[in-house]
């Protein structure tokens, strides 16, 4: 697929809204105008990335087996889409992520333990047990804090991205939503802005395949993709293949350019796979079978792999010692963020922590209050 100008009108794209766009081939070449030219060591980052995410995953999901944490959402099978856009992107950006971007704390350099932490709702949860378990926040980080009900972030990301504009700033924003969200009204009404505004905003569409149980061709109706929203509105809208770290590289600095040049938002329908549960409260076995052996577009973290052989930037060696070091970074904080203890275990934060970080000044009654709250 051919790389258009940023400046490029909308009607001249409109077709890739409805095709891929790919990087590496089926032979783990990297192939088209839209390769990255990223260096091998900022692939081998790359994939170190992607391994971090799910090492980390996996160890949650051990935790909650063995009864440590309360709740977890995994993102296997979609690791590349926020690793690699968060590696495209500058400090300063502020992303307004769902509960599957994950990926962009770690690659952003997060500290896993924290990550713990919360997820632990320990005495040292930096949300002090407020927040729902992989409900994150890091403003330091460009990580919004994560919301509970879907797409109120979108129309907050376009918001944010309209402020930084009238600042006279270069900080840009990127709200993520899952295919199946964009049926909340909050999606559209965040479009109708970002077009109106030309809002400097990437409009991330993750096409998982799955609302929980809903398959996506439910959500997406009678439109052929997800990205055909974003024509509706005059914005340029793009499918691409979210299972290729260099397609989503190429792709997220191609959106982000444009919106530095103050030539507005940018949609993206990443196509990827839900390949776990929708979360442990959940069981896939009831409404669908093993797709992942069968997705054409296969796994991210292989397919990078692979590219790495096949370029002799990798070797068997290096990638097994890649694989222990994010095991053994992952498990060490784990025991770290276990020794604080977690809700689960008993250990409950002072419920007088819940007038912090309320008001930049407590008033007097709320004052009084916490002075009646024992613990």
């Amino acid at each position: 697929m051919r790389k258009p100008d940023l400046d490029e009108k909308v009607e001249r794209i409109a077709l890739m809204r409805k095709q891929l766009v790919r990087v590496l081939d089926d032979d783990g070449q990297a192939v088209g105008p839209w390769a990255p030219g990223l260096t091998p060591e900022q692939l081998v980052t790359g994939l170190r990335d992607m391994m971090l995410v799910r090492a980390f995953d996996a160890r949650m999901l051990r935790a909650h087996r063995q009864g440590k944490i309360s709740f977890y959402m995994q993102c296997l099978g979609e690791e590349a889409i926020a690793c690699a856009q968060q590696r495209a992107l500058r400090p300063g950006d502020m992303h307004f992520p769902t509960y599957r971007q994950q990926g962009l704390l770690i690659a952003s350099g997060y500290p896993l333990v924290e990550m713990i932490n919360q997820v632990l709702s320990n005495t040292h949860d930096p949300l002090k047990g407020r927040q729902l378990p992989v409900m994150y926040s890091s403003r330091e980080h460009g990580f919004f804090s994560i919301s509970g009900n879907l797409a109120t972030q979108y129309v907050q990301a376009v918001g944010w991205a309209m402020a930084s504009a009238l600042r006279g700033g270069t900080a840009i924003a990127s709200a993520w939503i899952g295919e199946g969200a964009t049926s909340e009204s909050d999606f559209h009404a965040a479009l109708v802005f970002a077009s109106t505004y030309q809002a400097p905003v990437i409009l991330n569409i993750v096409n998982n395949h799955w609302a929980i149980s809903t398959p996506e061709d439910f959500a997406r109706g009678a439109s052929a993709t997800f990205a055909d929203r974003g024509y509706g509105f005059s914005i340029p809208a793009l499918r691409v293949d979210g299972n290729d770290y260099l397609a989503v590289y190429a792709v997220s600095q191609w959106a982000a350019q444009r919106a530095r040049a103050n030539l507005g938002p940018t949609m993206v329908e990443w196509v990827t796979l839900r390949v776990g549960a929708h979360s442990t409260s959940d069981d896939p076995s009831g409404y669908r079978t093993d797709e992942a052996a069968r997705f054409p577009l296969g796994d991210p973290v292989d397919r990078l792999t692979r590219h790495l052989l096949v370029t002799g930037a990798l070797d068997d060696a290096r990638q097994q010692a890649l694989a222990d070091e994010v095991t053994r970074d992952v498990e060490a904080a784990f025991q770290e963020a276990d020794s604080h203890g977690s809700v689960k275990g008993g250990v409950v934060i002072s419920p007088k922590t819940m007038f912090d970080d309320v008001y930049a000044v407590l008033p007097r009654h709320l004052r009084e209050q916490r002075d009646q709250v024992e613990g």
